[in-house]
Formats: C-alpha cells, sequence, structure tokens
C-alpha cells in the first residue's frame, strides 16, 4: 500500500495499548485525539508511485517523474563504529530533468486533508544543472494556492514560501549550507496559523503567523531539474472533523432515535465516483455507492426500502441552489403501520437541518 497508519484516534490508540502488554510508552507524546502516518516507501513496487499519491505540476514545463527506486540510505542516528555501512533501502524519488525555470512538480498525498500537524522527511538533493531542491508542501488548495518550504543546496538557502492563486510570495528564511549528496531531514509544523520550519532538527526560521490556508494536502515538491530523493516521511496530526461529519453528529443529536446516517458524495463531480465520505458508522467510509444513492442524486429523487425491519429513506441534499450535491441514507427504526410517506415524513426535518448548514458541494469535504 505504500502507507502505514502507525497510530489512530485516542480511543482506538488506547485499546491497542491495552491489549499489548507493556507497550504503554506508545501513547507517549501523543495528544487527545492526535494520528500519525507513516509513509512506507518499502512496501511500494519499484518504479511505482506509492498508494494514496497524485503528481502535480504548479507552474510551467512537463510533469515530475516520481517513482520509487532503490539507493543507499545513511542511518537515521550516528552509527556506533566507523565500520557502519549505509543500507540499501527505497525510496521516492523525483527523476525528471526538465530545465524549465519556474516548474514546481509535487507528489500530493491525495487521500486526506490536515490543518494541524507535524510533517516531517529525510531528504537528498542528488543533481541538477539548475536547481538542486527538496520540499514540502503543505494545506494545499490546488496547483495554485499552497505553502511549501524547500532547501537548496545550490543557492544554500532554506525559505518558506505562500502561493496564492499562482503568485508566489516573497521569501522568509535564512542562508546556511545544505551540502548535495547528503541526507537531511526538513520538518514543517502547523497550528492554527502557526507555521514553523525545522532543518535537521532545528527551527532556523522564525515562526511565521499566516491566514491563507487553514487545511488541505500535503506532498513532497521540487523545482525545475532537480532530481531529489526523499525517505523517513511520516505525518503526525490532529483529525479533522468534516462538515459531513459534523452534519450527521448535530442530526443524530436533535433526532435520536435516527439508527444510522450516511452522506454519499463525489469529490471530482466530473469523475463522478460516489463514496460515502460520513457515516455513523466508521466502518462503511469511502465504500462506494450503489445505484439507489446515484439515482438520488442523478434524478432529485426520494427512495424508499426496508431491511430487517428498518425502514432506509435515501434523500438528494441539495446546495443553496437547489442543486443535487449528495445523497442522505437514513435508516429508522419501523413502527407497526409505518408507511413509506411517513417513513419520509419522519426524515423531512433531519434534511433540512443538514441543508440549512450545507452551502456549497466544496463545504462537504472541508
Amino acid at each position: 500500500m505504500g502507507l502505514k497508519i502507525k497510530s489512530v484516534r485516542w480511543k482506538e490508540l488506547a485499546r491497542l495499548v491495552r491489549g499489548l502488554c507493556g507497550c504503554a510508552c506508545l501513547m507517549a507524546g501523543l495528544a487527545a485525539g492526535a494520528a500519525e502516518l507513516t509513509f512506507d516507501f518499502e512496501s511500494t513496487d519499484l518504479g511505482a508511485v506509492p498508494a494514496g499519491f497524485r503528481s502535480v505540476l504548479s507552474g510551467k514545463g512537463s510533469p515530475g517523474n516520481w517513482s520509487v527506486i532503490g539507493t543507499e540510505v545513511s542511518p537515521r542516528l550516528a552509527p556506533l563504529t566507523s565500520k557502519a555501512q549505509p543500507v540499501r533501502r527505497r525510496v521516492l524519488a523525483q527523476l525528471s530533468e526538465d530545465i524549465t525555470d519556474e516548474r514546481f512538480p509535487m507528489l500530493l498525498y491525495d487521500d486526506q486533508e490536515f490543518g494541524d500537524f507535524e510533517f516531517t522527511t529525510r531528504f537528498m538533493n542528488v543533481r541538477g544543472a539548475f536547481e538542486q531542491m527538496a520540499g514540502l508542501v503543505f494545506r494545499v488548495l490546488d496547483e495554485n494556492n499552497y505553502y511549501y518550504v524547500r532547501a537548496s543546496s545550490i543557492g544554500n538557502t532554506f525559505r518558506f514560501f505562500k502561493v496564492v492563486n499562482g503568485l508566489r510570495s516573497d521569501a522568509i528564511g535564512v542562508d546556511l549550507e545544505i551540502p548535495r549528496g547528503q541526507w537531511h531531514e526538513m520538518s514543517v509544523r502547523c497550528h492554527g496559523n502557526q507555521i514553523e520550519c525545522f532543518l535537521n532538527g532545528k527551527q532556523v526560521i522564525p515562526t511565521i503567523t499566516d491566514n491563507s490556508f487553514i487545511a488541505g494536502r500535503v506532498g513532497f515538491w521540487t523545482k525545475s531539474d532537480a532530481v531529489t530523493y526523499f525517505t523517513d516521511a511520516h505525518l503526525s496530526f490532529t483529525p479533522r472533523e468534516t462538515v459531513g461529519e459534523v452534519l450527521i453528529r448535530e442530526a443524530l443529536r436533535q433526532y435520536p432515535r435516527t439508527l444510522e446516517i450516511r452522506i454519499y458524495a463525489a469529490r471530482d463531480r466530473a469523475a463522478g465516483v460516489l463514496k460515502i465520505i460520513a457515516s455513523s458508522n466508521p466502518a462503511v467510509l469511502n465504500t462506494e455507492a450503489g445505484d439507489v444513492e446515484r439515482k438520488v442524486i442523478e434524478l432529485g429523487a426520494t427512495f424508499y426500502g426496508k431491511s430487517d425491519g428498518r425502514g432506509i429513506v435515501t434523500v438528494p441534499l441539495r446546495d443553496r441552489n437547489g442543486e443535487p450535491i449528495a445523497a442522505a441514507r437514513f435508516v429508522i427504526k419501523s413502527f407497526r403501520g409505518q408507511t413509506e410517506a411517513n417513513a419520509i415524513t419522519r426524515v423531512v426535518p433531519i434534511r433540512q437541518l443538514m441543508e440549512d448548514r450545507l452551502r456549497s458541494h466544496h463545504q462537504l469535504f472541508e
């Protein structure tokens, strides 16, 4: 898969720890609700792109050539003896050498957005006639709106930038030596509007305050003809509650007799891959929709059914313009004499509660 979930929501982590005798130290350093992802390139086939990632180009030129390769990687910690040798491992590499200026290949982790987090990776600037750079991109809305921090071995600079509507801000950073062909560590930490950037464990750029982007995707960044390697990448973060999850939580609080709620929507409406994006049953998240849910959105119609003595009502959720943008599936407890009409009537105020807070399709994923 290329991705390991090292830690999950606090309650799930606590259950895991209780089942591992003597492993309470797994909880150290994790705040309530914290989670951590490790991007495991060792499990990705050579020449492949890690699962969950997508290549994106910001600026001009050709797309990046991202793939997993094998190379020697020095130990993360100083070796105990002078005889210690680098170990051959699988790393992520950007291999394209297009010399176009203002060309920024990015590889984004596409499965989730992050607000508060710490993103760390080791990197090596391998070669490049015009640029030798490695970077982390974060709170990415799209290829024209994001933050990034990068390290240059030609300019010997460590810089933070903001890109808004394709326009890059002035640089914030320092000058310091970043030798090519050596492994270094880069980190970025975001909490609210506070951004901290680290190189080799030291915060070398003063804390930045910026309100442009509150959340988005994260990923890897390079520039122009820079050939760059990345390894030991991990992300500690506070799981975000999406608007869809908030809508379900509020609906269940006000209508506790509802047994289950699911919201189906497609992140990319043009591609039309309809999935469960929020549910009172987390086990079904990301499950693809069936014909009923698709027809609910396509036709703007309501469907009713029964299963195991329960009523199932699936209705369209509309944006402020009245356009169906999602399907909501409600499971309600049936009673003697219940008809399709009164089952749908029971769901009407719940749907109204949701639509009153739902302005647009994009909001479902915020």
